[in-house]
């Protein structure tokens, strides 16, 4: 069982190596251990080929759609607001709201960045927020860093939810229950990581002069939303709340608070303030304002709809072996031609015409192509590990641990994440698993599901997929082992810290 534990952990292991150690592009890293994942697969756990195929298959089918489908969405949709110049207007009203950079990495990489999580996700909230602060002035690989540590916590309630519904969807558990355990679990890290944020921004002993309570109230204004919300209304609206509560709070305190003379470290360089009028900003942001109309609109809060949009798809079988099950192309029930959409009749209201919106599509397709082959390698890899029963390889020697298991449960979680940089298919790697071992062991099955989400979201900010997206949206590629090296420690402490919250909350929540 040891033996099979460590071998199966052998892409995984791969990836860091290679990502950290030998400084591998990202795309090539990937593909490499999909070849490894692959060979373990068909020689050691006994795959049949055809089933390997398969696996691989869907894998690719799920990269492609809704995930990189998702992302060239949400990085055309900047594109375009760059081409037609209308970034530079929106860049001037962040710059209007103050030029103190720690405030603007509040506003920015938490407070927007969450917003775009909640709305999208599928790494919008890395790409657009790190481009935003690209365009600012702000250092390429500081902008992917502190993106990729701020899009932690609000991945739990990523695109409308989803991460948080399908963990409920999968225990059988109330989904109110979960998302609630969820806040209380992310709750600590909600409140520090705008201090880490602004911390990193300020590289000095002086980083919370004249800001501290600032930046507590970005924290608190996020956190307790959130928790209202998914105490009483469940996943779909936390973030998207809990983000915009904070982005308005940020910048209210920030007028209001902000009196003494900004240090000269932290002020943004060659800005100065412009005034931006009210039609102005409704033309610049209107492509982020349709995303919020159309996601909201055809989420699942508008039942009726999103239930209609729902029967527009197509099954198809892919893999066909042990455990398959046919998959399902939803056409209009995911993020992607919504974005899609918001982002051609934004284009039109800036003033680009069709042939200039086409032109910037395929010039950002070919721009993401190396995401686009380092996604789909890992999805791939995600589909044969899960399938072989490799995963289940890991999972076992977990259930060991016996009463020290909750110490563990966010690491599993993580373990999904970071192979698929995806919460959501974090919850449906383990589940199942958190939940049938936490009953086995006499353990809250809803305290210890939760603890798998809370854990998975910690491995977004390492994962191979949200640091392809990163190093896309700031043009950084080769260079993921500075991103990696920037965050890993943040991920240390965050999943370790989980794990201990969730020991103590397991001796409470019987």
């Amino acid at each position: 069982m040891i033996l099979e534990f460590v071998l199966a952990l052998l892409p995984i292991i791969w990836l860091i190596v290679a990502l950290t150690a030998l400084k591998i592009p990202g795309f090539k890293a990937c593909t490499i251990a999909l070849a490894i994942a692959y060979a373990l697969a068909v020689f050691l756990w006994k795959m049949p080929f055809a089933d390997s195929l398969g696996a691989v298959a869907e894998g690719a089918a799920l990269a492609l759609w809704p995930i990189v489908t998702v992302i060239i969405a949400a990085i055309f949709t900047y594109n375009v607001c760059v081409a037609t110049g209308k970034m530079e207007t929106i860049k001037k009203m962040l710059g209007n709201v103050t030029m103190d950079k720690r405030i603007l990495v509040l506003i920015i990489a938490w407070g927007f960045g969450g917003f775009m999580e909640g709305m999208a996700g599928f790494g919008t909230a890395v790409a657009i927020p790190a481009s935003m602060l690209w365009g600012l002035g702000f250092n390429p690989v500081f902008a992917a860093i502190v993106c990729l540590i701020a899009n932690a916590t609000p991945t739990a309630f990523g695109s409308i939810g989803i991460p948080t519904t399908t963990l409920a969807k999968i225990t059988g558990l109330s989904v109110i229950e979960l998302s609630t355990n969820t806040v209380i679990l992310l709750s600590v890290f909600i409140i520090i990581t705008p201090f880490i944020l602004v911390a990193l921004t300020g590289k000095s002993k002086n980083s919370f002069r004249g800001i501290f309570l600032i930046t507590l109230i970005s924290g608190l204004a996020f956190l307790i939303p959130e928790y209202l919300v998914a105490r009483y209304l469940g996943a779909e609206l936390a973030v998207v709340i809990g983000s915009v509560c904070s982005m308005a709070a940020t910048v209210i305190s920030a007028k209001l608070l902000s009196k003494d003379e900004v240090p000269a470290e932290f002020l943004l360089e060659g800005r100065k303030t412009e005034t931006v009028g009210r039609k102005q900003a409704l033309v610049a942001w209107s492509p982020f304002i349709l995303i919020f109309i159309f996601l909201l609109g055809t989420s699942k809060l508008i039942a009726p709809l999103h239930a209609y949009l729902s029967t527009i798809k197509t099954t198809v079988d892919i893999y066909t072996g042990a455990g398959a099950a046919p998959y399902t192309f939803s056409w209009l029930a995911t993020p992607v031609l919504w974005i899609f959409l918001a982002a051609f009749i934004g284009g039109k209201i800036q003033g680009m015409s069709f042939l200039k919106l086409l032109i910037v599509l395929k010039n950002t397709i070919l721009q993401m192509m190396k995401t686009v082959i380092t996604i789909i390698a890992i999805m791939a890899t995600a589909k044969l590990m899960g399938y072989s029963g490799m995963i289940a390889s890991i999972s076992a020697v977990f259930v060991y641990t016996g009463v020290f298991y909750p110490l563990f449960a966010p690491f599993l979680g993580s373990i999904g994440t970071f192979v698929t940089g995806s919460g959501t298919s974090a919850s449906v790697l383990f589940g199942g698993l958190q939940a049938e071992t936490s009953m086995a062991l006499g353990l809250n099955q809803a305290w210890i599901s939760a603890s798998n989400t809370a854990g998975a979201v910690m491995a977004k900010m390492i994962s191979p997929q949200s640091i392809a997206v990163a190093v896309a949206a700031v043009k950084l590629e080769g260079k993921e082992n500075e991103l990696l090296k920037g965050t890993i420690k943040y991920f240390i402490l965050f999943v370790a810290s989980v794990g201990i919250l969730t020991f103590i909350g397991s001796r409470y929540f019987m």
